[in-house]
């Protein structure tokens, strides 16, 4: 049924003129008495009697009406709902993000969103990027902040990619190590310190860039979490390659230095949505304001 009909009959209705419906509704009365008309045709029924003096509804009439206010203001209380979705008046973000970038980088972003659009609910999941990539193909997460991965590229035909920024690799050493008061140093003055990483396979850690160069890595300690790999760089138990993005407080016993840049890794970061669906309103409202968290960052 055509909610046009509907709403033409629910003025007249609620109004008890044709006249005074066509003025309402902006139309003309021949054209409000069509409708009406078509209505009934399609109805196989009167629904309204006319008088000398407006209209008063049959009883398919008085039937009809609850059913046409019914129907008009779910359409309303419909596009009331698109609306606050496309205007942020409503809505949800959830966001993935590899831990690193949770350190700084993307509740910064969060921060911002909030405060802009506080009707919209905010999630964030931690993830490494190819669960945070799978959470994308899922349906389970609406942007994803990844880094380059030792997996290979990201499939351009699943994930489009929009760069953040790319991030720097430092080198976490003790206080006591004799290169602690340098503020840049090669890999090659590091080859005869073991190592702390992710993997015992340096191609599956954050050194895996730096093998191009012919820098073999020795990698002797094995830890998770950068609060264990810290902690056993702290105690002398070697060097460590860490994110600058992960480095916005740092214990007291570690020194933290550049590369040269002739060696300086970089992990490229980018916001990932997938390519097969349309980004929400809230996630294009996100994406610049990460951009500018980003650029408020020492690691731009």
């Amino acid at each position: 049924m055509d909610t046009v009909l509907l709403e033409v009959f629910r003025t007249v209705a609620h109004l008890g003129s044709i006249s005074a419906a066509a003025r309402r509704l902006q139309y003309t009365q021949s054209a409000v008495s069509r409708q009406i008309g078509a209505l009934e045709t399609e109805l196989g029924a009167r629904v309204f009697d006319r008088l000398p003096r407006g209209v008063t509804l049959t009883e398919e009439g008085r039937t009809l009406l609850p059913h046409a206010d019914a129907i008009l203001d779910r359409l309303t209380d419909a596009r009331r709902a698109v609306d606050d979705l496309r205007t942020l008046g409503a809505g949800r973000l959830r966001v993935g993000a590899f831990p690193t970038a949770v350190a700084a980088l993307v509740p910064r972003a969060l921060a911002r969103f909030r405060k802009a659009y506080p009707e919209v609910a905010v999630s964030l999941v931690e993830g490494l990027t190819p669960t945070l990539l799978k959470g994308l193909s899922d349906g389970d997460v609406d942007v994803a902040v990844v880094s380059s991965s030792p997996a290979g590229p990201v499939d351009p035909t699943r994930f489009h990619l929009r760069h953040v920024l790319d991030e720097r690799l430092l080198v976490a050493v003790p206080r006591t190590h004799p290169l602690a008061r340098r503020r840049t140093v090669r890999l090659t003055d590091l080859a005869a310190d073991p190592f702390i990483a992710g993997s015992a396979d340096a191609e599956e850690t954050l050194l895996r860039a730096a093998l191009h160069s012919g820098f073999r890595p020795r990698i002797d300690i094995v830890a998770a979490e950068w609060t264990g790999k810290l902690g056993c760089v702290a105690a002398g138990l070697g060097v460590a390659l860490v994110p600058a993005l992960a480095m916005r407080t740092k214990p007291a016993d570690i020194a933290l230095l550049r590369l040269h840049k002739d060696d300086a890794p970089v992990r490229r970061i980018s916001a990932a949505t997938p390519t097969d669906r349309a980004d929400s309103a809230a996630v294009r409202a996100f994406l610049p304001l990460l951009t500018a968290a980003a650029d408020s960052l020492w690691t731009r």
